[in-house]
């Protein structure tokens, strides 16, 4: 969520978890006997926020992993952005930084040779494109320029990239893409930077427009951007603002309007006063009229859906003593005619925030349809896809688990867990290992091209503090299964990294 207030939390574990047992019947269950472990590569000394990406960088035909990581914030790293090849786990290149970089990758073909490429970004106003094959920079933003410069010049962190229609008429799509968050100024300090919308230049790195948010305020929020209509003249963007501590809002506007670095007509779709939007929306049509809607958690624990086709509210649900960080994972749960929400929040009110609540949310009214509490605080997503070929959906978990000493701190362990809304289960698909994850959210999809999934997940190594930038794995596991439907909410922001479901 771009900032190191989060380290502060106090992480107390309550309750232990509370899953099925093993003895299922195996034709309606993926199980550990489904699943082998490919392989495993382990890096020392840094951490990761980020969430991995798939894309054939070597022309192997298999997809390869693309994350970003480092050290703590303000900190250079050797290790900012590193490429794994997905059918070995062997490192294919890596990139120092002058900073962490927490945010996932956008791809895209740069070069025009046929490989994807990388434009990723994370805290200092790191933002960078890379060549896929090679893992050189092909342009960076504000280069050799220290956190303090980029402060100066009104650059902060960098989130996660879109990819817009061209604008500087170079033949490439351009990126748009939203920057603010100062890392160095305490909670309750209401002197915040003002976000901005940003437009920059695919091919070369420059900056083509960007526009100052409207109210003001900090923003964390990785912009979503879509026509909502197929038949629109112009593209939609929904940005957010405000964080845990200070209040801010959900807004509309155009790629016409960065474009003219000015957001005055920005349209307000939600607020509060206390808490922000941080994590990126989904955009979906829930009401099947034709347009896309805006479907968003709020700090201040709500999710809320809103019509994309006029702006009114479609519904609101309040989770009381709750507060949210995730984005939202979209599926066929329990009804193969009608999509449902599913998402985390956590329990309590930051700082202090203590377990984590899973709530399956109706699309169409938004009652909350089952809720369940596993695990203490997480901001990864829940990702989705038919795993035991049943024609409904269920949503895979990364769970964490304290476990109470005799003596000496807490320790944690982690874990994969599956929620089969359909068949009313849930339970683990691997065993607790020592160690956390904290904001990697999954990747799900076909790596290798033989229509069976793969799971590819994090662990950090430190089994006491879940925020110790002191090494982590990276796994993935191969299934047997075959799977018939298409992955759709594989990853963070959708398999299409985009955070539109269609």
């Amino acid at each position: 969520m771009g900032s190191r207030r989060m380290k502060t939390l106090i992480l107390i574990l309550l309750t232990g978890l509370v899953l099925v047992s093993c003895s299922r019947d195996t034709n309606l269950f993926i199980t550990d006997e489904h699943l082998e472990e490919v392989w495993e590569a382990e890096f020392s000394e840094i951490g990761i926020f980020s969430s991995p990406r798939a894309a054939d960088l070597n022309g192997d035909g298999i997809k390869d992993l693309i994350f970003g990581a480092g050290k703590d914030e303000l900190l250079s790293t050797d290790y900012g952005v590193i490429a794994l090849d997905g059918a070995t786990g062997d490192t294919l290149w890596t990139l120092a930084s002058r900073d962490q970089i927490f945010g996932s990758a956008g791809i895209m073909d740069i070069t025009e040779n046929g490989i994807p490429d990388i434009v990723i970004g994370g805290r200092a106003a790191v933002l960078y494109a890379i060549n896929g094959r090679s893992g050189e920079i092909l342009w960076e933003f504000l280069p050799e320029t220290s956190f303090e410069e980029a402060r100066d010049l009104g650059y902060y962190n960098f989130f996660n990239p879109q990819f817009i229609p061209d604008q500087d008429g170079d033949g490439l799509a351009d990126i748009l893409i939203s920057n603010g968050g100062d890392v160095t100024i305490s909670p309750d300090d209401p002197n915040r930077p003002a976000g901005k919308l940003m437009i920059i230049s695919s091919g070369t790195g420059e900056t083509i427009a960007e526009a100052i948010v409207p109210d003001g305020k900090e923003t964390y929020m990785s912009v979503v951007v879509s026509k909502i209509n197929e038949e629109d003249e112009d593209y939609t963007i929904i940005y957010g603002t405000g964080g845990e501590t200070f209040g801010g809002g959900l807004y509309r506007t155009t790629i016409s309007d960065v474009i003219n670095e000015d957001l005055s007509n920005s349209i307000e779709l939600a607020s509060s006063e206390r808490k922000g939007f941080i994590a990126p929306p989904v955009l979906i049509d829930l009401n099947q009229d034709g347009s896309l809607d805006i479907v968003v958690n709020a700090v201040e624990g709500k999710i809320i859906a809103i019509n994309g086709h006029d702006n009114s509210l479609l519904w609101e649900q309040k989770i009381d003593n709750t507060e949210a960080y995730g984005s939202i994972a979209v599926g066929h749960f329990l009804d193969q005619e009608r999509i449902d929400l599913f998402t985390t929040f956590s329990i309590g009110v930051w700082p202090v925030l203590l377990e984590t609540e899973q709530l399956l949310i109706n699309g169409d009214t938004g009652e909350v349809i089952k809720r369940d509490t596993l695990g203490i605080f997480q901001t990864a997503t829940p990702v989705v896809a038919d795993f035991n070929n049943d024609g409904y959906d269920e949503a895979l978990i990364s769970v964490n688990i304290g476990r109470e000493q005799l003596s000496g701190p807490i320790s944690y362990e982690n874990m994969l867990v599956l929620n089969d809304f359909h068949n009313n289960q849930v339970y683990p698909i691997n065993q607790l290992e020592p160690g956390a994850n904290v904001a990697s959210t999954p990747w799900i999809g076909d790596l290798d091209n033989n229509d069976k999934l793969d799971i590819v997940f994090v662990r950090m190594n430190d089994p006491v503090n879940i925020f110790a930038m002191k090494g982590f794995r990276m796994i993935r596991l191969k299934s047997d299964l075959v799977t018939a439907k298409e992955v759709r909410w594989g990853a963070y922001m959708g398999s299409r990294y985009s955070g539109i479901y269609k």
